[in-house]
């Protein structure tokens, strides 16, 4: 049976390599897929996601927080 290669999240395709060369020697982007992100809209999001996971906690009872911990675990073990 071939042994399969993993690849970690940290490499990168030859494609992408080379755009990276390109863009540095033509002085474009090196990602030009990025945009600029609204600071107002970050800071409302993140606002959010500090509040949300609180809230939800407070309102669910002890039984049902273990519940549902307990079908992550067996989701995370099988």
């Amino acid at each position: 049976m071939p042994k399969r290669v993993r690849r970690s999240p940290d490499d990168e395709d030859t494609n992408v390599i080379a755009a990276r060369i390109v863009a540095k020697v033509t002085g474009g982007a090196a990602h030009p897929m990025e945009r600029d992100k609204n600071p107002a809209a970050v800071s409302l999001g993140r606002l959010g996601g500090l509040k949300g996971g609180h809230a939800r906690a407070k309102k669910l009872s002890k039984a049902k927080r273990t519940a549902i911990a307990k079908k992550a675990a067996r989701a995370r073990w099988r």
